[in-house]
């Protein structure tokens, strides 16, 4: 059965900027999942930017009063008594605004993180081959950070700053018509301004976004691989490149501010240069007493009012749109179609299996896993990488396992053996035919209940952070502390685990840096075991251990074997002379099958070559 690679392409190409923009509006679909606390909150603003109009008119009001030009006929007591009110009644709808856009923001960003993270932890391996971690970090923590800024603070002071412009221009509009129209004749220069500007600075936002993205990734890099920097002593130059990284972002930064810088200066000028023109005005026309000393003041500071809403509108414009561009990244990847097939039942709990032993009696009765008893079939499988589909790594790939057999794969790096592996996993789709599991076709199989029957031992064991009973029960989540003690009992690991002072509660370290290699190769087997597979993967399992090392996890892989259909992946010809067959892969293509014994007898056999010169020393 033929099948074609998937198309790799990032999700974002060939997209205008106003799809770009549609799409970054999908963030408001969490918003909206607590929509009535967000409107409630935008209500409480309007009327909290209502309430602050009015405190500000009050003052001018009692200066009129004073000098017997009031227009509500109030008096300066009464004028002071409703600010104090207003005042007071203000500070709960300040203190409940706040409160209810702190939540909405909050969790609706905890609900995009959850989201984009399980996005994330279900997109093919295609997609981790040709992103850097440190790039989908800064996804998931900076961007998602700016975002929630928006939605914190930003827009509901974009809409305070709009309710309070709108409101200022109308008053004095309606009580000083003829200074208003001098005043407002300088807004559509700004407004035009800020446009172009707002474009510019949303461009140079975004550059030094993904500047600080590649900067987090020298980060990401250099401490996962921190081993091999110490051993090169690299750290200078590690310390430069991302010294060289950061003063790019600082580069970029700084124009970015070299920009705000000079907008900011053009609002300055024009704005105080026309207030000032404008108090000149107002000045002159008190004089001819056309105009009373109380109007005077509420209109300096509802023109000052204008001016400094109108700087705001622009610094939270450049904000916002810079939020959008973090926005359409983060949409990109929920938008992703490379999401492997996990159908229903994908997030449930595993369950532990019993991990006792099983006689062949018993396997023909209840297949160790409940599901795959471990019938495999590779059928002509042919196999190019999708980020490689020019080259063609494997070619024509035919291969019988029979369930509870071993078999072994041996030939030169780069031959195929893992990525013969991997395709079992199901972590790639498969170019052109296909592999069955008891006869039927894997790719009908659910994804996460196919992958729950097998459990894979790498050569390199990278262990979770925590302690080593959670790395062990990453087998079976809920298993009870008897099963997991048998299991690292029965991965020779139990020996070691009891030496530690706090036995399975001691914390390995970041990716297990605590234990040796061969320490944590057992709790790998320990894990295997305890997830009690059908079909257990060996990844070369034992290359980089020293002799006694290999010696006991070689003890525990044989008992971890017993009653499975196995894989093993192997350089030392030793560690595989009892399996059932063993394959020689060159090229991508099999060139040699049989036993040890049979590879071996073969003159000038590519196995034969490999065993003498693996074995001339014993």
């Amino acid at each position: 059965m033929a099948k074609t690679t998937e198309k790799t392409d990032r999700p974002d190409s060939g997209r205008t900027q106003k799809e770009k923009f549609n799409r970054s509006l999908r963030i408001f679909d969490y918003v909206w999942l607590y929509r009535w606390k967000f409107i409630l909150s935008f209500i409480i603003l309007a009327i909290s930017s209502v309430v602050f109009l009015v405190l500000l008119q009050l003052p001018g009001e009692a200066l009129n009063v004073i000098s017997g030009k009031g227009k509500y006929g109030l008096s300066v007591t009464q004028i002071f008594t409703m600010l104090a009110v207003l005042l007071v009644f203000q500070a709960p709808l300040s203190f409940l605004r706040v409160r209810l856009q702190a939540e909405v923001s909050e969790r609706a960003m905890a609900s995009l993180r959850k989201d984009l993270y399980g996005k994330i932890l279900h997109l093919k391996i295609p997609f981790f081959e040709r992103t850097r971690v440190g790039e989908i970090t800064s996804r998931i923590t900076n961007d998602i950070t700016q975002i929630q800024g928006i939605f914190s603070l930003t827009l509901a002071e974009f809409l305070r700053q709009l309710i309070i412009l709108t409101g200022a221009i109308i008053f004095i509009l309606w009580t000083m018509t003829k200074l208003a129209l001098v005043s407002l004749a300088i807004f559509p220069v700004v407004v035009i301004a800020a446009m172009f500007f707002g474009k510019y600075v949303r461009k140079m936002m975004k550059a030094r976004q993904e500047q600080l993205a590649a900067s987090n990734v020298i980060v990401e890099e250099s401490l996962s691989s921190i081993s091999t920097v110490k051993a090169y002593t690299n750290e200078e130059f590690e310390q430069q490149r991302y010294g060289k990284s950061i003063d790019e972002t600082v580069r970029i930064s700084l124009k970015t501010a070299s920009a705000r810088g000079i907008f900011s200066a053009f609002i300055v000028t024009v704005m105080f240069g026309s207030l000032f023109y404008i108090i000149y005005r107002a000045v002159l026309l008190v004089q001819a007493d056309l105009l009373p000393q109380g109007d005077l003041f509420s209109f300096v500071i509802f023109t000052a009012l204008i001016g400094g809403s109108i700087a705001s509108l622009g610094n939270f414009y450049a904000e916002i749109v810079s939020a959008l561009g973090a926005s359409d990244r983060v949409v990109d990847i929920l938008d992703s179609e490379e999401v492997e097939g996990a159908g229903a039942g994908a997030m449930e709990v595993k369950q532990p299996r019993s991990s006792g032993k099983n006689t062949p009696s018993e396997k023909q009765a209840t297949p160790l896993s409940g599901n795959i008893e471990g019938n495999i079939h590779y059928e002509n499988v042919r196999f190019s990488y999708p980020t490689r589909p020019d080259i063609q790594v494997l070619k024509g790939i035919d291969l019988k396992i029979k369930p509870g057999e071993k078999i072994a794969l041996v030939g030169a790096s780069g031959s195929g053996k893992s990525t013969i592996m991997k395709l079992l996993l199901r972590f790639y789709p498969i170019s052109e035919g296909r592999i069955t599991a008891d006869g039927v076709d894997i790719e009908d199989y659910n994804l996460h209940a196919f992958r729950d029957d097998l459990a894979l031992v790498p050569q390199e064991v990278l262990l979770f952070g925590g302690s080593i009973r959670e790395n062990i029960a990453y087998g079976a989540l809920n298993a009870s502390e008897e099963a997991i003690r048998e299991a690292a009992q029965k991965a020779n690991a139990l020996e070691f685990i009891d030496k530690f002072p706090e036995g399975f509660d001691t914390v390995v370290g970041d990716r297990g840096i605590q234990l040796s290699g061969g320490q944590r190769q057992r709790v790998a087997i320990a894990r295997a075991i305890l997830k009690n597979p059908a079909i257990l993967l060996l990844d070369e399992a034992t290359s980089s251990l020293d002799a006694e090392s290999e010696r006991v996890v070689q003890e525990a892989l044989d008992r971890l074997m017993e009653g499975r259909t196995s894989i093993i992946i192997a350089h030392r010809l030793a560690t595989i002379r009892e399996v059932d067959c063993i394959y020689v892969i060159e090229n991508g293509r099999i060139v040699e099958q049989g036993t040890h014994e049979e590879l071996n007898d073969i003159p000038g056999g590519a196995y034969s070559a490999l065993a003498r010169l693996q074995f001339q020393g014993e």
